[in-house]
């Protein structure tokens, strides 16, 4: 009978410093770092059993029976961690030695090291079975307190006849009644952990939700301002580019019409070079057009390129025919360079390589002024990781109005230009560059560009070796 007195003591006391650790979890650190918690867990768990033995039975004056057994049964139903529940056992092992250093002591220590070990064994069942939460409970009540009556019966130093006979039964019976009713008592208090971490997990989603939406709001706010400066660079673009059309087909239809009705009265001379505006402005017409085509197959994907063989030294031979005389009556000089280590055959597409060195050449003669216009073929080498790789270089570097830093990147995309004014000054639909762009990347290169305002430009066509 003494026993049943001693182990709902030990329960009163339990119960008691649940409710009080319950009190102090809740107030001061629910919302502590996860290894705070596991710490506070240990030491409760540990004083619990400690505070079981200072108040258990004692059949002598070394043999104590108590409940020091219960704080593990409940952390590993509450608290599954492994590791922990080994610390605990171990921890609730090593207070009985405050009891006296005896043999009785040291049977009392090689049971709860057993008993944890065996609840971090539990504890994984119990994290990753799918049986119900009460057959759970019941089956490590059971079995932790079966364990620790075969322990008692191999290590301990009571006669096996008596306790078999005489202790077993009551310390067995009590201790499996007791510790299912401190189950359930501590029910209240695991449902309310179990709540709790799912609260902070909900909370930890809802910020996460949270931060998500307000990065995607300002992705959306960012494409949507995009989208408005993408509509006006379109209609700025489409005015320009109706001016454009307008000119020369202006200038067909009028020189044209002017021929037919005046045909006879019309000179050799004058007949000529009537005809040599048509010639030109369709000239311009049909370059416009291409860049519209241009562009339009490269977004579409269907621009095909040609690789073959490709005469370095023929390129500024055909690109100084065509602009040397247009620096020349615009007062400027133009000048082609070219390095001897460059050489002599590159494998690439030529009628491309043309087309956007003469955009970038072009562009040179329009927005300079003064000063002159160089054309600059030289190789270079970039070491990507442990790769070196080689590339031919041409620069087209000029004296004219130069470009804003803020706007180099601005002036590659389509319908896009550095200053929407000078579409009217210069004239131009602005796509020059934005197809170059293109083209270099479809070839394996790109393009590069140093400027400053009133500085004059480099544009660089890096196509690999």
């Amino acid at each position: 009978m003494e026993y049943i007195k001693i182990f709902f003591v030990n329960t009163a006391l339990l119960i008691t410093l649940a409710y009080l650790g319950n009190l102090i979890y809740k107030h001061t650190i629910t919302y502590a770092p996860e290894r705070v918690k596991k710490i506070c867990w240990v030491l409760v768990a540990i004083f619990a059993g400690w505070i079981s033995s200072f108040f258990g039975y004692r059949l002598d004056e070394n043999v104590i029976f108590d409940l020091r057994i219960v704080p593990l049964i409940i952390s590993t139903l509450a608290y599954p961690h492994p590791f922990i529940l080994i610390i605990i056992g171990v921890g609730t092992a090593i207070t009985r030695l405050t009891f006296g250093i005896n043999e009785a002591a040291m049977a009392g220590v090689i049971n709860l090291s057993i008993l944890g070990f065996v609840c971090a064994g539990l504890s994984l069942w119990v994290s990753r079975s799918t049986a119900t939460l009460r057959f759970k409970r019941l089956a490590v009540i059971l079995i932790v307190n079966l364990v620790n009556t075969v322990n008692i019966l191999i290590f301990g130093v009571i006669p096996d006849k008596i306790y078999l006979t005489e202790i077993m039964p009551v310390t067995l019976t009590g201790g499996l009644v007791l510790s299912l009713l401190f189950a359930l008592i501590i029910r209240d208090f695991q449902l309310e952990l179990l709540r709790n971490g799912q609260i902070i997990r909900a909370n930890e989603l809802l910020s996460a939700q949270t931060e998500e939406l307000h990065k995607n709001k300002i992705a959306l706010e960012e494409r949507a301002k995009q989208l408005m400066l993408a509509s006006q660079y379109k209609s700025e673009f489409l005015a320009t580019m109706s001016h454009e059309l307008r000119t020369p087909l202006n200038s067909i239809i009028n020189l044209s019409q002017l021929i037919e009705e005046s045909s006879d009265s019309l000179s050799a001379e004058e007949t000529r070079e009537y005809a040599g505006i048509i010639q030109r402005s369709g000239a311009d017409l049909l370059m416009l057009i291409n860049d519209i085509l241009d562009l339009s197959k490269v977004e579409a994907g269907k621009l095909d390129i040609s690789k073959e063989d490709l005469s370095v030294s023929e390129i500024p031979e055909l690109l100084a025919l065509q602009f040397s005389v247009a620096a020349k009556l615009k007062g400027l000089d133009f000048k082609v360079r070219q390095d001897a280590e460059v050489p002599e055959i590159i494998h690439s597409d030529p009628q491309r390589v043309q087309q956007i060195l003469r955009n970038l050449l072009a562009n040179a003669v329009k927005f300079t002024a003064e000063g002159g216009i160089t054309l600059h073929i030289r190789t270079a080498e970039q070491k990507e990781g442990a790769l070196l790789r080689r590339w031919i270089v041409f620069d087209v570097q000029d004296t004219g109005i130069g470009i804003a830093a803020e706007k180099h990147d601005v002036i590659f995309e389509a319908f896009q230009q550095a200053d929407a004014t000078i579409g009217r000054k210069y004239g131009g639909t602005g796509l020059g560059l934005s197809i170059s762009n293109d083209l270099a990347r479809l070839l394996g290169g790109f393009i590069t560009l140093h400027s400053e305002e009133q500085q004059g430009s480099r544009f660089s066509l890096y196509l690999p070796l």
